[in-house]
């Protein structure tokens, strides 16, 4: 038991050094998640938008540019942790490979990748609900902190998957930023919230847009949206690991073929003819 958590205690170190080294997301977390949540509060005006929230059946009416914000927030949440996730999943992906190999449990350099990702969420979570704060004050900030930590953890497995699926740097890249985008724009509550059994229900951060929604401008707590969203956590885990296990799998057959017989050199008697 201490081996295997031994084990998983070392893949979470390098999963942990591997974020560390991304310079460039780190100056995503620090810049572009503030810029692209206040521009979009500075940019929407203030007067309110009717809207009904189908976690709670209510009718707001939030001022524009504090609903825009939320979205903002939760765009730039999901597009920082899966670009972080898919950038460390490509880079790594010949070592890991490596590593499966020689013998490495494959669940403990997932599981490693899982903690590592729990982890950035968190942080990522708590700055955008920190920024979020500076221009207005949510009713349930808790609430808004464990929407934004949800929909990251979420979009951080999406990365892992299209890290472990797509050969080259910019599909995954692409595939991140389209995802999340068409995501976000059609999750707006100001869009869906007057369509009854619109698709956005079925997309990855419905749950997260819907009790982030809640925690702005709601008491109400909605525990059953968070649990939406860790489902689709959970679905999109299970795919990210099958398609590690497949990038990971050694090319070589498990048992070496055996070495055809070498043919008699031409003029001599085979046994056969002895």
């Amino acid at each position: 038991m201490k081996g295997q958590l031994m084990l998983f205690v070392t893949a979470t170190r390098y999963a942990l050094v591997e974020h560390a080294r991304n310079r460039f997301a780190v100056a995503l977390i620090a810049a572009f998640l503030p810029l692209w949540t206040l521009l979009a509060y500075a940019a929407m005006p203030a007067s309110p938008a009717r809207l009904r929230l189908r976690a709670t059946g209510e009718l707001l009416a939030p001022r524009g540019n504090e609903i825009t914000a939320v979205s903002g927030a939760l765009n730039a949440v999901t597009l920082i942790t899966g670009f972080l996730m898919f950038a460390a999943t490509f880079s790594s992906s010949g070592f890991d490979r490596r590593l499966a190999m020689a013998g490495y449990p494959r669940p403990h350099l997932v599981a490693a990748k899982v903690a590592g990702l729990a982890l950035t969420s968190a942080l990522v979570a708590a700055y955008a609900t920190a920024v979020t704060c500076l221009t207005w004050t949510p009713r349930q900030p808790a609430l808004l902190a464990a929407a934004f930590f949800c929909a990251g953890m979420t979009y951080g497995v999406l990365g892992v998957g299209f890290g472990a699926l797509l050969r080259k740097e910019v599909e995954g890249m692409f595939a991140i930023v389209m995802t999340s985008i068409v995501d976000l724009a059609l999750q707006n509550p100001v869009m869906s919230s007057g369509a009854g059994n619109s698709i956005t229900r079925y997309l990855p951060s419905y749950g997260a847009m819907q009790a982030a929604t809640a925690a702005g401008f709601s008491h109400t707590t909605v525990p059953r949206y968070l649990l939406i969203e860790l489902a689709w956590f959970t679905a999109a885990a299970l795919l990210a690991l099958l398609a590690f296990q497949r990038r990971t799998r050694s090319a070589l057959p498990a048992t070496p073929a055996p070495f055809p017989p070498r043919p008699a050199p031409a003029g001599r008697p085979t046994t056969a003819d002895n």
